[in-house]
């Protein structure tokens, strides 16, 4: 139930014989009306403060929020408004002081390029791809399917800015990440701590993901569309209509009618809550009527209306609000990018130490074919001078057997892992040369210590806490929850709105020829009434001779209000598990760090035993080769030792993978891979790297001490000099 139409209004209207009145007159009266509904506009009508996050909370903390615990707040992602290009979607495409036809023309969009950068080609030599990490990740920073199809998420945010400028609602800027790279192992947050993906509900946020629910984003009545509208109508109409009683058609059985109608009307809201409306209806109008004085007749009505909310939907906040949730939105963005880099540097990683393991994995499995070969070899010259059992050489061909088919499985995962990083680090694989082309790792992992290995953990947590983008993602959707509060509070209270309006009317035209006198019958003469065209119809419509101006009140109050409070109670509840998703992710990230930390110290210490145990067989070996020879061993413990060195060479590659990966997710999981490798984010914005990223704790393969397996001989690991 609801109650309608309490107003007050005044309503003056004088035929167009009165005494002109002049524009002043006219002028004077509507500045009252406006005057009148500005004293009527309350407290609470400012503007959103600059500075800080946008959005509620950003200088007056929600008075519903919890008390979280105390943590460092999250560092905005910098520089602010990343973009691919130097265009910024969020101003007008087509700006007004040029043609003005360009508005309603479609804007174009670069056409995606599926290239390879330069810097790949510049990497082949010799039919081969001489990769070091750091061009690996400037390839994939560049190149990158993930990166550049987050990318576009950049100029997505900023076309919610542009919407929201016009007081709709956000379509939803996307966040989270894309994980369409194969190969490699991230561990990270992966959703991030917005609402992430890219499916939005009402309002621009997700509709729901682990088990938070962001269905009442947006709530709040719908602002005042701020783009003027102009809106036009141009009607001709014939009509012949029967009468029925002639007494008043002047006997006649039908009356023609011509009208034609030029109506035209503007409407604009602004950001206070009101909304102006002003229209002007002209008609033109030819009848056979006897008893219409004038045809043809020309009729003026102009007529202006401004409507000002003074409760629900009042104020400049509550018509900016989805503006500022835009704002957070293109933050969100941002950081999601950042976390994108962050995330797909460290896969790179990952991916590049695998290719590493699988290289030095055929290597090693080369040697213990070389060895079994050769050990198959002078079992067979000592089986012909009668000192070796036919056994002994039956087990070592076996052995040469099974090599054979560890070194072809090892090739094949060395093949597939080029594969796999030609993927993460080229965008167009269908070029013979680059499909075909080996790809050799030239780096590897150092045992220095980077300077957080010896860190305090706290000091390290406290740092993540500062430097991740999903506890930032958090905190500006928590911003965004706040502006929803607000609007949900703000749909609490009656509907409560301030009018004035202005108008006035004016009649003109030529007299009918066959106008007659109703009580005598008699037609008047010509003349009687003065003809007048439509210069001075709209000169008497502006002049304020027939005025019709007036203020009023309207209020609508739903009973009961079970809607409203719906909404409000769950938009609180949202709000609560946001909070508690922020806490939780506090707590999440000083977990990784911890164990982060952790598993580097522990994959040092299993590299430095891998190495003690891959030098202890080796020379073990070497020891029970040089018995054999001197008849005090047999072809069964040397193939024993051969095996024992074989392990030791596996679990030494395996743990040198497993400290590279440790020491990079220790960068990722403290989020300043980027500032460690020297990475720009404006040029990975651009997908252009200017200068290439250097990764501390890595060496040329030809540094590395003669401890480390060395490379194979068919493929050399230096690139060959360009001259």
């Amino acid at each position: 139930m609801q109650l309608f139409g309490i107003g007050v209004f005044e309503d003056r209207k004088t035929a167009s014989g009165l005494v002109r009145r002049n524009a002043a007159q006219r002028l004077r009266a509507f500045t009252a009306v406006m005057l009148t509904l500005a004293a009527g506009v309350p407290a609470g009508f400012a503007q959103e403060p600059s500075g800080g996050v946008a959005g509620a909370g950003a200088k007056h903390p929600e008075k519903e929020s919890s008390q979280l615990p105390v943590a460092p707040a999250p560092v905005l992602t910098k520089p602010l408004d990343l973009r691919s290009t130097s265009r910024d979607y969020s101003n007008p495409f087509a700006p007004m002081l040029g043609n003005p036809i360009n508005v309603y023309r479609p804007t174009t969009i670069p056409k995606a390029d599926f290239a390879n950068s330069v810097r790949l080609d510049n990497l082949v030599k010799d039919g081969k791809i001489y990769l070091s990490l750091s061009d690996a990740i400037a390839l994939a920073i560049e190149n990158n399917y993930d990166i550049a199809i987050t990318r576009y998420n950049l100029d997505i945010a900023d076309t919610d800015i542009l919407r929201t400028k016009t007081g709709a609602a956000p379509l939803g800027a996307p966040s989270g990440l894309v994980t369409g790279t194969l190969g490699g192992s991230v561990s990270t947050l992966v959703t991030g701590g917005g609402p992430g993906g890219t499916t939005v509900g009402s309002g621009g946020a997700g509709s729901g993901i682990a088990g938070q629910s962001f269905t009442t984003a947006g709530a709040g009545g719908l602002p005042e569309y701020r783009d003027p509208i102009v809106t036009g109508t141009i009607q001709f109409e014939r009509a012949t209509a029967p009468q029925a009683n002639t007494l008043f058609s002047g006997g006649k059985s039908s009356l023609t009618t011509n009208t034609n109608e030029y109506n035209f009307s503007y409407t604009q809201g602004f950001i206070t809550g009101a909304q102006l409306t002003a229209g002007i209806t002209n008609t033109r109008l030819t009848s056979d009527n006897p008893f219409s004085a004038y045809s043809p007749e020309l009729n003026s009505i102009f007529k202006a209306t401004l409507t000002q909310h003074l409760l629900a939907g009042a104020g400049i906040w509550m018509n900016k609000r989805f503006l500022y949730q835009a704002q957070n939105d293109r933050r969100i963005t941002d950081s999601s990018f950042r976390q994108q880099i962050l995330y797909t540097v460290n896969q790179v990683e990952s991916i590049y130490w695998g290719l590493v393991s699988a290289y030095e994995d055929v290597q090693a499995k080369q040697r213990a074919l070389d060895q079994s070969t050769k050990l198959s070899s002078d079992t067979h010259k000592q089986l012909e001078i009668g000192t070796m059992a036919p056994l002994d050489v039956v087990q070592a061909d076996s052995t040469v057997a099974t090599d054979r088919q560890a070194l072809i499985s090892s090739e094949n995962q060395l093949n597939y892992q080029q594969q796999i990083i030609k993927q993460a680090i080229a965008r167009n694989l269908n070029d013979p040369k680059l499909a075909t082309a080996p790809v050799i790792p030239t780096d590897r992992i150092s045992l220095d210590q980077i300077p957080e290995e010896n860190q305090p953990v706290e000091d390290l947590v406290q740092s993540a806490f500062k430097n991740r983008p999903e506890l930032e993602q958090a905190a500006l959707t928590l911003r965004n929850d706040e502006i929803t509060l607000k609007g949900a509070r703000n749909a609490l209270l009656p509907a409560l709105d301030a009018y004035g309006f202005y108008g006035s009317s004016a009649l003109g035209g030529s007299q009918n020829p066959d106008w007659v006198n109703f009580g005598t019958g008699q037609p008047y003469p010509p003349g009687t009434l003065p003809s007048t065209g439509y210069g001075t119809v709209l000169t008497n419509l502006y002049n304020g001779s027939a005025p019709d101006k007036g203020v009023g009140f309207t209020l609508n109050i739903p009973i009961r209000n079970r809607q409203a409070q719906s909404v409000q109670a769950r938009s609180l509840m949202e709000y609560r598990q946001a909070e508690l998703r922020l806490a939780q992710l506090y707590t999440q990230i000083r977990m990784q760090v911890v164990n982060a930390q952790f598993a580097l110290t522990n994959d040092r210490a299993e590299v430095q035993a891998s190495l003690a145990a891959r030098d202890y067989a080796r020379q073990s070996l070497d020891a029970e080769q040089k018995k054999l020879h001197l008849g005090a061993s047999t072809t069964a413990n040397v193939l024993l030792q051969e095996r024992n060195l074989a392990t030791a060479e596996n679990n030494l590659i395996a743990a040198n993978a497993s400290y590279a990966n440790a020491r990079a997710s220790l960068y990722q999981m403290l989020a300043i891979t980027l500032q460690e490798y020297g990475i720009n984010l404006s040029d990975a914005a651009k997908g252009t790297v200017n200068t290439a990223p250097t990764v501390p704790g890595v060496q040329p393969v030809s540094a590395q001490p003669a401890a480390t397996p060395s490379a194979m001989p068919a493929q050399p690991t230096t690139p060959p000099s360009s001259n």
